[in-house]
């Protein structure tokens, strides 16, 4: 296959060989034989995106779920009419904050939905609200996890169990793949911290199916070490997940850190509080720190915590759509004092720490591009500013999606002997920039193969 007249990293326009999966030749080249050719006609040529964490399963069913909370549901008419959804089977809720009608408990539940077994989660995505109905079903003759609130219907912490009793089995992943496909992306890493064997025989079985052409690093659990060569996956991450409610045994979790890095695996620490944040350096001080350790989320990050990060190397992997989407209430949530330090990002890179985005989808939006709009501009929904020293170029914006899954201090670039993951634009970056548009994706390649393809589009 042949690109010819692309913008590559806004130089000259050139033509793109690609043999074998791979790129073979970048110049001014003749087509040659029967090969295909696609006139890129001075659109941009970029490496393809990676959102750097993300958690498929849940997005996937998040699709075919009610959303329950902002910026679709804003108050408790919105939300009692979004649960009023025909139906008798199962209704599942997505994204619900406490913004919208305060903690939901099965009394105002049942109110709402009668009979229908109904479950909402919370945006946060470790707590479920369940009405009378739901909680029946659930419950059954055997015993109940300790996060579950029978007086309530909270359910905390006890996502295996509830998929358990539900008999659930992984969702199919053919819809976000296109999705993902769409939107420039050739390969995520999975961030989910329960991910073991069996999900990621699930991931290879979609992955080989074309369902998920993109290319997968699966965090997750230590046991995911012993699990044998799947293609198209790779092991990533030791997931650990702390909660400034329930922080764990600070010896426990350096006892999880040590064994990730002697099986050869670097640690990704959720931390989007600041206490959760001096948990987590606590432990990989104790630990030692191996060469790609990284703090997932740093939602609240002062200057004497970013120091130190930096002086340990750590990497950082943050979501800057997250001001767009929930600024407005982190300043109405969050104390005065720590607003500055909210999803850092010019801060990070002027420290000298590797910076990398992800989505966190479905808890935030898939959309890249949405991201890079929202670290070049540091605005809420509302319009308020938040951390104008934060807000990044559109080139950072964009390499935070560049940077290589394996090493995430590299950044991809569209080179002879790099793997053909590309994701041609309708028009150069000069104008791309000032857009930074999902819609202006026209092609997405993996490995040489076009999994995404908008025909005749015009720029618009």
């Amino acid at each position: 296959m042949l690109i010819r007249r692309a913008e590559i990293d806004r130089q000259t326009l050139a033509d793109v060989r690609i043999e074998g999966g791979r790129i073979v030749a970048v110049g001014q080249l003749a087509p040659g034989g029967d090969e295909r050719v696609i006139d890129a006609a001075g659109g941009a040529l970029l490496p393809g995106l990676h959102d750097h964490h993300i958690h498929c399963a849940a997005l996937a069913v998040a699709r075919v779920s009610v959303a329950c909370g902002p910026p679709d549901v804003l108050d408790e008419d919105g939300l009692v009419a979004a649960l009023a959804r025909p139906g008798d089977g199962w209704l599942r809720g997505i994204g619900y904050h406490e913004s919208v009608a305060g903690m939901l408990d099965a009394r105002r539940l049942d109110r709402w939905t009668g009979t229908r077994p109904v479950r909402v989660q919370h945006r946060s995505g470790r707590m479920w609200f369940l009405n009378s109905a739901a909680m029946a079903l659930l419950q059954g003759d055997g015993p109940v996890p300790p996060g579950l609130d029978r007086a309530s219907g909270q359910l905390f912490d006890a996502d295996p169990w509830l998929r358990d009793r539900l008999g659930s089995v992984p969702p199919d992943f053919t819809a976000i793949g296109a999705e993902l496909a769409a939107m420039g992306v050739t390969g995520v890493t999975d961030m989910s911290p329960a991910n073991d064997e069996a999900m990621a025989a699930h991931f290879a079985a979609e992955h080989g199916a074309g369902r998920l052409p993109q290319r997968v690093v699966l965090a997750g659990t230590l046991g995911l070490t012993d699990t044998p060569p799947l293609p198209g996956i790779m092991i990533g991450p030791a997931k650990l997940h702390l909660h400034e409610q329930a922080l764990p045994d600070l010896d426990d979790c350096v006892a999880f850190l040590r064994g990730g890095h002697v099986r050869g695996r670097v640690a990704a620490i959720h931390c989007t509080t600041q206490t959760e944040l001096v948990f987590a350096l606590a432990a990989l001080d104790e630990a030692g720190v191996m060469c790609g350790d990284r703090i997932e989320h740093a939602g609240v990050t002062p200057d004497t915590l970013l120091a130190d990060i930096a002086r340990m190397g750590l990497h950082t992997v943050s979501q800057p759509h997250f001001i767009a989407e929930r600024g407005d209430r982190y300043l109405a949530d969050v104390d005065a004092r720590d607003r500055p330090f909210l999803y850092r990002l010019g801060a990070f890179m002027r420290a000298g720490v590797v910076l990398a985005g992800g989505s966190d989808a479905p808890f935030g939006s898939a959309d890249p591009w949405a991201a890079m709009r929202a670290a070049v501009s540091r605005r809420t929904a509302a319009g308020a500013l938040v951390g104008v020293d934060e807000a990044l170029t559109p080139e950072q914006a964009r390499d935070l999606f560049l940077a290589d899954p394996v090493d995430l201090s590299r950044i991809r670039q569209v080179a002879v002997g790099a793997t053909a993951d590309l994701c041609l634009l309708d028009r150069g970056w000069g104008e791309a920039r000032n857009r930074l548009d999902a819609g202006d994706v026209r092609l997405t390649m993996i490995g040489g193969s076009i999994v995404h393809e908008c025909v005749d589009q015009a720029p618009v």
